[in-house]
């Protein structure tokens, strides 16, 4: 059931889009290839028992921690206006 000017469906098609999206992401930063021997953010070495758990690690879990922050989304995927004023 769709409410105003929308066609049914089109809410779980917006929630659809949003979970794509989001897989998509994550499927983008899972480290791939060869791992690296120290961190290309800091330099600290990274400790072997990470190398081998993570293929293709390229940083030491701090600086890895600080880039798994979520980031905000630039998609205004709701068509009122109130949630484009926010």
């Amino acid at each position: 059931m769709a409410g105003g000017w929308t066609r049914d469906g089109a809410i779980q098609d917006q929630i659809d889009d949003t979970v794509a999206d989001a897989v998509l992401a994550a499927r983008a930063s899972i480290p791939s290839g060869a791992s690296e021997p120290s961190c290309v953010i800091c330099g600290d070495d990274i400790p072997e028992g990470r190398r081998r758990a993570v293929p293709g690690v390229r940083t030491c879990v701090p600086c890895q921690s600080g880039r798994d922050r979520p980031l905000a989304t630039a998609f205004n995927r709701r068509g009122s206006k109130d949630s484009q004023l926010r």
